[in-house]
């Protein structure tokens, strides 16, 4: 209220009696704001190489945070028993998808170890209360060859005040699954683990030509 109430008032000595709903709308209505979510995943890699990389990814994730170690645990309960790497591995962002609203966003980039090892992440990430993003699901693989940089982050926005609903996916053998989606059901994700520790996420958002499946990544089952 300390933000909306200035902004309100700034709205009432500017309105004509044209529409002023339209302008108060706009003004109280939650919006994408990817730029933010690129800068929670850039402090986010930056906290791993200063504080330690278990230390970050307890720092920047909500209480009921979902990590793969391949079956999914919750990831507080997970990281208080971790001990942070000598040296943590880094990573930068090179994709994002949010929803319309901005309560909910997805990120995917590369990661690199200190061993050579490369591979790539996928990081759910959610809006909280304050504004601030953290992470609400992580997870990631190897790859034989490293992701390409790309010139510039890129970006995607969900279609406001889409009237499709979110999907809802039947994983064949799955152990566990779980799902989340923004407020307003423009951006939404699953996940799901099979007996086997083999795994897969599924991100969906509303587009112009209707509900679009943007990201569809599978983990096979570990080999140890």
């Amino acid at each position: 209220m300390r933000i909306a109430l200035p902004l309100l008032a700034l709205a009432l000595a500017s309105c004509t009696a044209a529409g002023p709903r339209d302008r108060y709308e706009r003004l109280l209505t939650p919006t994408a704001n990817p730029s933010r979510v690129v800068a929670a995943e850039l402090a986010f890699a930056r906290a791993a190489q200063e504080d330690g990389q278990w230390t970050a990814f307890r720092d920047y994730s909500t209480g009921d945070a979902v990590m793969f170690v391949p079956q999914a645990v919750n990831a507080h309960e997970w990281l208080a028993k971790q001990t942070d790497p000598a040296e943590a591995v880094k990573w930068q962002p090179h994709q994002v998808w949010s929803s319309c609203d901005g309560t909910l966003a997805v990120t995917k980039g590369a990661w690199q170890r200190p061993d050579g090892s490369s591979g790539y992440f996928t990081t759910v990430w959610q809006r909280q209360r304050n504004g601030e993003y953290k992470w609400v699901l992580d997870q990631g693989d190897t790859l034989a060859v490293p992701l390409p940089a790309p010139d510039f982050v890129q970006t995607r926005v969900a279609k406001c005040n889409a009237e499709q609903g979110v999907g809802v996916t039947t994983f064949e053998r799955a152990a566990e699954t779980g799902r989340g989606a923004s407020q307003d059901a423009s951006l939404s994700y699953e996940w799901a683990v099979m007996a086997d520790g083999a795994r897969r996420v599924l991100v969906r958002m509303h587009t112009d030509e209707g509900l679009a499946e943007v990201l569809d990544s599978e983990v096979a089952a570990p080999t140890e």
